[in-house]
This record gives C-alpha cells, sequence and structure tokens, in this order.
C-alpha cells in the first residue's frame, strides 16, 4: 500500500467531511485535493476561511504523521497562522500543498499553500505540530 492509499484510509472523519483527498504524499511533501461545496462556503460562496483552515491543518497533520519516530503517540496542532489572499468560488477544486520547514524531536512546522487548480494562491498557513 502506498502513502497516499494509507493517509485515505486513515480513520479521519472530519476530513471525510470536508472531502478531502489526497493526491501525493511522502516525507517532503503531502498533497491533498478538495471541491468547494456549498456546505464550505460562507454566505457570498466562497470557500469560508474555517474550511481552508481545517484543510491545511489536515495536510500539515498528515506530513508530520509520515515523518514520527516508530516509538511516538502521534501528533497534535499546537500553533497554527493563516494568511488568507484569494477567494475560491463554491463548484470549484482547491489544492493544499504542504512542505516541511522543521522537523524537529518535539516539533515539526509545516507550511501548508492552498491554490485554485489555476495555481492562484487562496491561503498560506503555517502550523507547528508537537510529536505526542
Amino acid at each position: 500500500m502506498t502513502i497516499v492509499e494509507k493517509l485515505n484510509a486513515l480513520e479521519l472523519p472530519f476530513a471525510k467531511t470536508l472531502g478531502l483527498v489526497f493526491v501525493e504524499a511522502g516525507p517532503d511533501k503531502v498533497v491533498a485535493r478538495m471541491r468547494v461545496s456549498a456546505a464550505l462556503c460562507n454566505g457570498r460562496g466562497v470557500l469560508h476561511g474555517g474550511a481552508a483552515m481545517s484543510l491545511a491543518d489536515t495536510v500539515g497533520a498528515c506530513g508530520t504523521i509520515i515523518n514520527l519516530p516508530p516509538d511516538n503517540n502521534g501528533t497534535t496542532t499546537i500553533e497554527s497562522k493563516t494568511n488568507f489572499v484569494s477567494p475560491a468560488k463554491e463548484g470549484t477544486d482547491v489544492i493544499a500543498t504542504s512542505t516541511p520547514v522543521h522537523r524537529g524531536r518535539r516539533t515539526q512546522v509545516w507550511q501548508t499553500r492552498i491554490e485554485t487548480e489555476e495555481g492562484k494562491l487562496v491561503a498560506l498557513v503555517t502550523q507547528t505540530q508537537m510529536v505526542l
């Protein structure tokens, strides 16, 4: 089973609610796709900020999971910073690409770019994951 298949098979109920699908994964990059459905939009028909943050949080956390040492107890987000740059309209897909900034013994920092399929930046998220 590939890393992508393993991530898609994980019991991640909220990620499944978002409609998140992993499309690429390895120690140095995790990529997921999400359709901007009506349920994930704000009142103006664009991706809600909380949905964008949840997408990034999930993808960055999975990057950490891939890089955890064998004797770990998991990971949890301890800090997250989001810059919203442009909207993503209902009915479009967004792609979240997460790459490591720091992979230490106790914490990992991942940066996630959320973009439209055309490559337009929607949000930039930096998060810190604690290794449990």
